[in-house]
């Protein structure tokens, strides 16, 4: 029984794992900031073109169904700025990077923030816990 609980927290403090756990908590985190940012800014902005404060109450019934058209457009636009947020402040970023890296350029070590640095520090010292 012993070996088998051994395993399990091996599994659990797996560095993958817990990358994976990070990135989904800020993941959720990231969701409710892009959410805030369309309810409160991306909404009363079409509010400005289009008659009321956003597009939550579009809707329309045919045969005793409602088809909320407005919601449906509200979480798109959700979607597209998530999108457009990772794309350009994760992936192309990342892209750059591994480009460099590539070509064999290394970034300047004066280049790089103290925080960035203790980063760095920290992820090697938590990698080299578990092994």
């Amino acid at each position: 029984m012993r070996g088998i609980l051994g395993e399990f927290k091996r599994f659990l403090l797996k560095g993958s794992l817990v990358d994976l756990a990070v990135a989904f908590v800020m993941g959720l985190a990231f969701n409710q900031l892009v959410q805030a940012f369309v309810t409160t800014l991306i909404n009363p902005l079409v509010g400005l073109v289009i008659p009321g404060d956003s597009l939550v109450g579009w809707d329309f019934t045919v045969l005793g169904a409602t088809f909320a058209v407005g919601e449906f457009l509200n979480q798109a636009i959700a979607f597209l700025a998530t999108a457009a947020a990772v794309f350009f402040f994760v992936v192309k970023p990342y892209q750059t990077v591994q480009a460099q890296r590539a070509r064999g350029e290394v970034p300047d070590e004066a280049a790089i923030s103290d925080d960035e640095r203790r980063h760095q520090e920290l992820l090697t010292a938590l990698r080299e816990l578990k092994a």
